[in-house]
């Protein structure tokens, strides 16, 4: 198995894609962590996970809010190292609005919510993974 005995951290877990990546790396030997703002769906996920043989764990994490996100890195650090932080946040696009009709919150609020989800999640996982295997860091 390509992922066996490696924790990866899926942010948007609940979603279509990162639904069926959490599922795949799961088939892959990885134990997951599952993590998004609904929490009923993050479970469904992991009871899917879980009765085709995988483990997953849950957790409600916004990832526009860093403590949240840097406070969930360390539980998973914890629990055996972060080898894989994968980020399929939705960014909350506008749809269906012609561009003269929109306002610059509707434009600017996907960019916002994506480089901030980005940033969060990049650089929680980075300082995990550095204290890991300080030797690796790059600073």
């Amino acid at each position: 198995m390509l992922l066996e005995s490696k924790n990866a951290v899926i942010y948007g877990a609940a979603g279509a894609i990162g639904s069926e990546v959490a599922k795949n790396f799961a088939r892959e030997g990885a134990r997951v962590f599952l993590t998004g703002r609904t929490v009923e769906k993050l479970n469904e996920v992991a009871e899917e996970i879980t009765a085709a043989g995988g483990v997953a764990e849950v957790a409600v994490v916004d990832a526009r809010d860093e403590g949240s996100v840097d406070e969930h890195a360390r539980v998973v650090a914890e629990a055996g190292g972060i080898d894989v932080s994968l980020n399929l946040v939705s960014r909350g696009d506008v749809q269906g609005i012609p561009l003269a009709e929109m306002t610059t919150a509707d434009f600017v609020g996907a960019i916002t919510t994506g480089i901030t989800a980005n940033f969060n999640t990049a650089r929680a996982a980075a300082r995990q993974m550095i204290e890991q295997d300080p030797a690796s860091s790059s600073r």
